[in-house]
């Protein structure tokens, strides 16, 4: 294999600027973990929201909570995120169709966690419904007869039990979230991979920058995998799914 490996690159200053490659790559993981964690943030609480209003009774909130579903998680993330960033601007009103466009700060953040956040809320709230839905019809029973609102039985004795049963599917939607955030590359964003892109362009190693950039996707799987599982051991309920 004709290939010159130089695993001190990381430690080159950037051509034009005086950053070095490692430099980039701490920037690149901020980024990732920021956009990550953020999105996580919104679509923990939209998708628990959804998933629960889709176990209701009224049939017209149960079928937006389908709809919601049912339109992210059946289009491709890229896309989404493509048509977040050039075709929703253009349908705003004038103004603040400008005002996003040019003056609104952080935008390619925004738009990526916006869009990652939406697009993952659709899997956690059909895991959530899947989690009520699975818990026997006496724990209902049971909140309304101790004189329980709905919303109470649900905030009491439902989601509770639900979120533990779930945190093994959670774990993975956890782990995704950091790996889809790769997508953000194709608006801009300066994270992992399009850090990674811009390195192997630059130093024209990119076999050490890829294994870099793995390391690191790596790490945050693995770390939100960790933190995912002291969560299950510490809220699991004999007898259930998370149970051992």
């Amino acid at each position: 294999m004709d290939y010159h490996w130089n695993w001190g690159i990381f430690f080159v200053q950037v051509q034009n600027g005086d950053e070095t490659y490692l430099d980039w790559l701490i920037n690149g993981f901020g980024w990732t973990v920021a956009v990550s964690v953020s999105a996580w943030i919104i679509a923990l609480s939209l998708g628990s929201v959804i998933g629960t209003l889709r176990t209701t009774t009224r049939p017209w909130v149960v079928m937006l909570g389908n709809t919601w579903v049912e339109c992210f998680r059946n289009v491709p993330l890229l896309v989404q995120m493509l048509l977040w960033f050039f075709v929703v601007p253009e349908l705003l009103p004038k103004d603040l169709s400008m005002w996003v466009k040019q003056d609104m700060p952080a935008k390619e953040f925004i738009t990526a966690t916006l869009c990652l956040g939406l697009f993952t809320s659709a899997r956690i709230a059909e895991q959530v419904r899947a989690g009520i839905q699975s818990l026997p019809r006496g724990q209902h029973y049971a909140g309304m007869a101790m004189g329980f609102t709905t919303p109470q039985t649900y905030r009491y004795v439902l989601l509770p039990m639900a979120f533990r049963i779930i945190i093994p599917p959670l774990t993975s939607e956890f782990m995704s979230v950091f790996k889809n955030s790769s997508v953000a590359f194709a608006i801009s964003v300066l994270e992992l991979t399009f850090v990674s892109r811009q390195m192997q362009e630059d130093s024209e190693q990119g076999i050490e920058t890829y294994v870099a950039v793995t390391a690191l996707y790596f790490l945050c799987a693995f770390i939100a995998n960790r933190v995912m599982s002291f969560i299950d051991k510490r809220t699991r309920v004999p007898g259930y799914v998370s149970a051992k």
